[in-house]
């Protein structure tokens, strides 16, 4: 068996950086990934623009180590790391490959260190010691391709009766349980505009649905009456957790706190408005789905080829 080639495109940060992604491609060679880093591979001659292409283009997976430095070079096409994004971006568009580019988180938050165009895909977060034991498995097991996958489906012989809409017990509404302590980011503090801020999350009782999370963002984008530090586009929301960018607990505490409340409570009522509808018409759907197949495995049965 061909063992599996990656690439990995980061961003020169410091010789800290450096020596982090040389570290975690040397435990990927050893547990048998070609890891192609230039490094090791780019030799003074080389036209590098040519290299990083022709790397992206024929390795089955490219890595691409996630900080904050990355993140604006990405952005903004700065570099040797903005050429690679136009590759990688113009490949994914062409052939539909999305899982051939894995995000690694290396340093800070995914909110601080993503670049525009990955958001929303799912990322290995390695950016401290503790996470890189707990989850560099799951960077390995998806490139040698030895994830655990789901057990085979038994067919059955008959329907199962689903819950009506009215059996069907509904689920507590969203709530804010508080803010989780140790996941509030540290301000950077070096002078420059905004650098006293930093994300505060927060925990929520339960994971909303999409839909949820749609009518939260609008609400709290849409807010009519704004104060002097209310801030559209700040937060964000990810499992069971939303996150305030760009703030401090005090100005949580003073004004977000009622905004959040507020944008909760919206949300929940707008859901609840649709969301019967919805399920209504997603059982109507199922429900002509099963009896159409049902009536194709009778009619199958009937056809003989003796």
């Amino acid at each position: 068996m061909t063992a599996p080639r990656a690439f990995a495109s980061y961003s020169w940060d410091d010789e800290s950086h450096k020596s982090w992604v040389a570290a975690l491609a040397t435990d990927l060679r050893q547990d048998g990934i070609e890891t192609i880093l230039d490094q090791w591979h780019a030799v003074p001659g080389d036209q590098l623009p040519a290299f990083m292409e022709q790397e992206i283009l024929k390795n089955d997976y490219v890595l691409i180590i996630c900080t904050p430095n990355y993140r604006l070079k990405s952005d903004k096409r700065l570099g040797g790391v903005g050429y690679e994004g136009d590759i990688m971006t113009a490949e994914v568009l062409t052939t539909g490959n999305d899982r051939k580019f894995i995000p690694v988180l290396a340093r800070g938050t995914w909110e601080k260190s993503g670049p525009a165009w990955l958001k929303g895909k799912y990322y290995v977060d390695l950016s401290t010691r503790e996470r890189y034991r707990e989850n560099y498995p799951d960077l390995t097991s998806t490139m040698l391709d030895t994830r655990a996958t789901a057990p085979p489906l038994r067919k059955r012989s008959r329907p199962l009766r689903t819950k009506t809409i009215e059996e069907a017990a509904p689920q507590d509404p969203i709530r804010i349980m508080g803010v989780i302590v140790d996941q509030v980011t540290e301000p950077r503090l070096d002078g420059t505009r905004g650098s006293d801020l930093y994300t505060v999350p927060v925990r929520l009782n339960r994971k909303p649905s999409t839909l949820w999370i749609e009518f939260f963002i609008r609400a709290w984008n849409r807010r009519r009456r704004f104060t002097l530090v209310h801030r559209p586009g700040i937060p964000w929301v990810k499992g069971a957790v939303i996150g305030l960018d760009c703030t401090t607990l005090e100005e949580v505490r003073k004004y977000h706190r009622v905004t959040l409340v507020r944008c909760v409570q919206e949300a929940n009522r707008k859901e609840s408005k649709i969301l019967p509808e919805q399920t209504r018409v997603n059982e109507v759907r199922r429900q002509r789905s099963e009896e159409h197949r049902t009536n194709v495995e009778a009619h199958a049965r009937d056809i003989s080829f003796d």
